[in-house]
């Protein structure tokens, strides 16, 4: 790669490479390098929703403890710095474009985008010389590119319905992709309920003698009337924890965050200062997941894409915001489960404009408008996400909510374009 190349045009390039289910070129790519993964324990966390929280909480409390973090994840939202962060910070342009020369230059075949970035992760980390790395499992878990990374503990936060034409139709067949990321003599904690997906993955476990942490078994939990929590496994007991992020749901990935770091003591990660958990659930941060962007009107972004993340965007409106009405800009990828999404979101909307995330595989706002009909009477479709948000604040009132939703690919376009269209933002009288 020449010194002039933009970075950020390399890897673009690498997107036309598709999706690869497979570990040989990410392995050999990682070999050349000199096995920079191996140079720092990981926690490698997988699920249909919620692991970039789990993984962003988990990485904020061993912070706070004082330890040297690396968090990946997956995807970004505004910049592709976001991905690989070192103690808090995302990789700088620099050392982006140094990293792409370095790796480039020992490939013996392409990477893919996902297969590059992992592997440039491991590589960061290592020229980091962090402590550990928390990592967030792209999609599914036995053929992802971050299954190289060695990971005595894993967290598996919950299975759904989701990228079903590479994971399998079945809840059980979607479990088991995931449950390869389990650690042969390891810890896995989980948050998984359906019973044919909990058995894919406790049978999982049993076959490689690995001990498995469940919410609601081994971690029990009780919300208080404060907001905080109160925690409990192995023996070990937390009170009034604090979850710094919106929604009840982020109790239990809390939840999953502290009993994933606890079972890192056995590698020498101890965080026995209860005061840094709090710090670190206190102080987390996470972009795009029940963000607020504005208020009078309240702006709020969220990246639900899958129907288990709108059911549980939608109790989170009912118990965390009060507001005269809804008004839902909406947006789906054509992969998705976009019927059953749109009926939802349409039942608890007061008004709904249909707009085209960003992407080659975004579904026209047309093609989503009959699954709207009867429902509610105002229903719209603007092409363009910008021109949608204008509008929805053109029509909201001062007490109203305006939410974008559907996509992470929205979720960022607006995060990202917002900035510039505040000014221009005159919310009607109440």
């Amino acid at each position: 790669m020449t010194s002039s190349l933009d970075p950020h045009s390399y890897l673009q390039r690498l997107t036309a490479l598709g999706i690869r289910m497979d570990l040989g070129a990410v392995r050999a790519a990682l070999k050349a390098l000199d096995h920079p993964e191996s140079f720092y324990p990981a926690l490698l966390i997988a699920g249909t929703n919620g692991k970039g929280s789990v993984a962003a909480m988990a990485a904020a409390i061993l912070a706070a403890a004082g330890y040297s973090v690396g968090l990946y994840t997956s995807p970004h939202l505004v910049d592709v710095r976001e991905r690989i962060r070192v103690d808090g910070e995302m990789i700088t342009q620099r050392d982006l474009a140094s990293a792409i020369g370095e790796i480039d230059r020992w490939l013996d075949e392409p990477l893919t985008y996902f297969e590059f970035l992992t592997v440039l992760a491991g590589f960061h980390f290592r020229k980091k010389k962090i402590d550990i790395a928390v990592i967030e499992v792209g999609m599914g878990g036995r053929l992802d590119a971050t299954r190289v990374f060695e990971a005595p503990v894993a967290v598996i936060t919950n299975v759904a319905r989701d990228h079903q034409e590479y994971l399998g139709k079945r809840l059980r067949d979607i479990a088991t992709e995931k449950a390869a990321i389990i650690p042969a003599g390891g810890i896995c904690v989980t948050a998984v309920r359906p019973s044919g997906a909990r058995q894919a993955i406790e049978n999982m476990a049993r076959e490689r003698g690995t001990a498995l942490w469940r919410l609601g078994e081994e971690i029990k939990i009780r919300r208080r009337r404060d907001g905080t929590f109160s925690y409990r496994c192995e023996g070990r007991y937390r009170h009034a924890l604090p979850c710094g992020l919106k929604g009840g749901h982020q109790r239990q990935n809390a939840a999953l965050a502290v009993a994933a770091v606890e079972a890192m003591a056995d590698l020498g990660i101890i965080v026995s200062d209860e005061a840094a958990i709090r710090r670190g659930l206190a102080g987390v941060h996470w972009e795009g997941r029940l963000e607020v962007l504005h208020r009078d009107p309240v702006l709020l972004i969220d990246g639900a894409h899958n129907p288990a993340g709108i059911r549980v965007l939608c109790r989170s409106l009912r118990e965390e915001f009060s507001f005269r009405r809804l008004i839902v800009v909406f947006g789906v990828l054509r992969d998705k489960h976009y019927r059953e999404m749109a009926e939802r979101m349409v039942s608890v909307a007061s008004m709904m404009i249909l707009t085209c995330p960003e992407s080659e595989r975004s579904l026209p706002p047309t093609e989503l408008l009959p699954f709207t009909g009867g429902a509610i009477r105002e229903v719209e479709t603007i092409t363009s996400p910008v021109a949608a948000l204008r509008h929805a604040f053109a029509v909201a009132h001062a007490e109203d909510l305006i939410l974008v939703t559907g996509s992470l690919y929205l979720v960022g376009e607006i995060k990202k374009t917002f900035p510039s269209l505040r000014t221009m933002i005159a919310p009607r009288g109440k």
